[in-house]
């Protein structure tokens, strides 16, 4: 949909200018984000108001149909004991399902051009329409609106966003869920590096994390790598304002990766790469999801916004809603606080990832890196879910460390891996019996008060994301940790499950937490030992949940064992 479907419709929008003028002064108006943060987020500073003619672009979030089909669907291609089991839908059979209906599109559109639109672009699914308009129209289309540019963040990046709540009429009430590039600043990472531990005596020891430690402790061997004679691919999606080097991914496998096949460059970069200096988290992402994922086709989706006031997170959907092919896995490490965010925009980008998984797309995010969190509401403390990890739709990956941080051995948790209980999804069915039995068993629950039982719980997996080593702007840097480290392993592994599914004539995994409840985490190794952070009162004492034998919500089932998850999940 562009510009050109716009222009008809002149009578309408003549009416609906005046609709507008009616709800700017408050008459008929609604919002659709009344529950949104808008509150400046530490390390951010206001440079001040926008030149009332600068261009902005906003997205709008259209009204869908279908959406409990379309979860039914989701059930059956992602369960094992459905006959439609793998029978993943085309991204035009998700737009056939889900696409907003005639009077939502045409009520939108007459609305925008009366506003003075320009430049509309729509996705294949029809439901986000993004546009371009002066800052002086965009506060008068959304009422209330007060454009300023701030500046914030490790990389110094400038946006353009209204902290003040927007309206719309009320005659789009049941048109529009939200309006992108309003209220959403990018997050920041939360990697870190830590100080090397001390240990007494080297023999038989390892100096950090390597693509040499992680396939000897998941059990990879040297012919454990891509076949190249498929067209097996994965992806990893990057936010916040980081990019890779080519020249960084090179030399890293010239230091670490001579002991297996491995493809020498990213195969497809998806969206605009910066010119800066190389970031530790965008290099990770690619050199692990390469390492553990080896000689597998790799996508990098690069998404710094194209103008200050994209989101570029729901860039990426937009992506996800626009292109046919894509890879079946990707991994992601973006992540923000639940109660941050509003219930309008949580719950349409939760049914973007029904969308995905309609299509047979394997999604990991990071779990996070505060373990249960914290935060103070109501007059009492409480855990602090994070989102995505705690979208039911997606597969969200925890972090463990080794027992000796230098050997190869066992794995305990990772005391900042995040996890616990949404307070916005219910539990999904798949999990029930195994968050039952956690609840019912566990011999050192927090207090009822600080989580919410009937949740999603999160994660669902794990892996190692403790000292690992990197290579940024031509530089190794070592002990590099977070959930972001073992978020790209775990995705590689399972490219190398579909790599084998592919050449048995069978289809990619999919959405993979159905199968992975009901198979009660066979193929991976059970971390039972230690706790995950929480908040630093009397009652709790900084300690969170801790892990125990089967799922928990610190290192859900555990971390891979490639050959005994290759044989569980290589069939049907």
């Amino acid at each position: 949909m562009t510009a050109d479907l716009l222009r008809d419709g002149m009578g309408l929008g003549a009416c609906l200018l005046g609709l507008l003028a009616l709800c700017v002064v408050g008459r008929c108006s609604y919002s659709p984000e009344p529950d949104q943060q808008r509150t400046l987020p530490p390390g951010w500073v206001s440079l001040g108001r926008v030149d009332p003619e600068e261009e902005l672009s906003l997205t709008f979030a259209l009204r869908q149909q279908n959406l409990e089909r379309l979860s039914k669907l989701v059930q059956a291609v992602s369960d094992p004991g459905s006959p439609r089991y793998g029978k993943y839908l085309t991204l035009e059979d998700v737009a056939e399902l889900v696409r907003p209906s005639p009077l939502t599109l045409r009520t939108v559109q007459k609305w925008l051009l009366a506003a003075g639109a320009r430049n509309c672009h729509s996705v294949i699914t029809q439901d986000f329409l993004t546009c371009w308009m002066s800052v002086r129209q965009a506060e008068l289309l959304l009422s209330g609106s007060e454009f300023h540019r701030y500046v914030g963040g490790p990389a110094e990046t400038r946006v353009v966003r209204s902290l003040r709540p927007y309206q719309l009429p009320k005659a789009l009430a049941s048109h529009v869920d939200f309006v992108g590039g309003l209220h959403r600043f990018p997050p920041t990472s939360s990697l870190r590096q830590r100080p090397e531990p001390q240990v007494a005596g080297t023999v038989g020891l390892h100096l950090g994390v390597t693509p040499s430690v992680i396939r000897g402790r998941y059990n990879l061997t040297a012919q454990d790598v891509g076949s190249g004679t498929t067209n097996n691919s994965q992806a990893c999606a990057q936010f916040l304002e980081q990019y890779f080097h080519d020249s960084d991914l090179a030399e890293f496998m010239h230091l670490f990766g001579g002991n297996f096949a491995h493809q020498a460059s990213v195969a497809q970069v998806v969206g605009q790469q910066g010119r800066g200096r190389a970031g530790i988290e965008a290099s990770l992402d690619v050199e692990y999801l390469m390492s553990a994922g080896a000689n597998i086709s790799t996508w990098v989706y690069s998404n710094p916004g194209r103008h200050e006031s994209q989101e570029p997170f729901l860039q990426w959907l937009l992506l996800l809603s626009n292109e046919s092919a894509l890879p079946p896995v990707h991994t992601a490490s973006y992540g923000d606080d639940e109660d941050s965010l509003s219930s309008a925009y949580i719950q349409r980008v939760n049914t973007e990832f029904m969308k995905a998984a309609a299509r047979g797309l394997t999604l990991l995010f990071a779990s996070g890196d505060s373990g249960a969190g914290c935060w103070f509401t109501s007059g009492r403390h409480q855990f602090r879910p994070s989102f995505p990890a705690s979208s039911p739709y997606v597969t969200t990956v925890g972090g463990t460390s080794f027992k000796n941080p230098f050997q190869v051995t066992t794995e305990v948790v990772d005391y900042i891996s995040g996890g616990g209980f949404s307070n916005v999804f219910p539990r999904p069915s798949y999990q029930e019996e195994a968050v039952a039995k956690f609840l019912s068993s566990s011999p050192q629950l927090p207090p009822s008060s600080y989580f919410n039982a009937n949740g999603r719980a999160y994660p669902d997996v794990a892996a190692l994301s403790d000292g690992y080593w990197v290579v940024s702007n031509r530089v190794p840097i070592p002990w590099v940790s977070g959930t972001s480290a073992s978020t790209p392993v775990f995705g590689g592994i399972l490219s190398l499950i579909n790599e084998h599914r592919i050449l048995n004539g069978r289809p990619p995994l999919g959405f993979l937490n159905p199968r992975l409840y009901q198979q009660h985490g066979a193929g991976l190794f059970d971390v039972t030992r230690g706790c995950h952070e929480s908040c630093l009162n009397e009652e709790v004492q900084g300690q969170g949940f801790c892990s125990g034998p089967g799922w928990d919500p610190v290192t859900g089932w555990g971390t891979p064992n490639f050959p005994a998850l290759l044989k569980t999940l290589i069939n049907p």
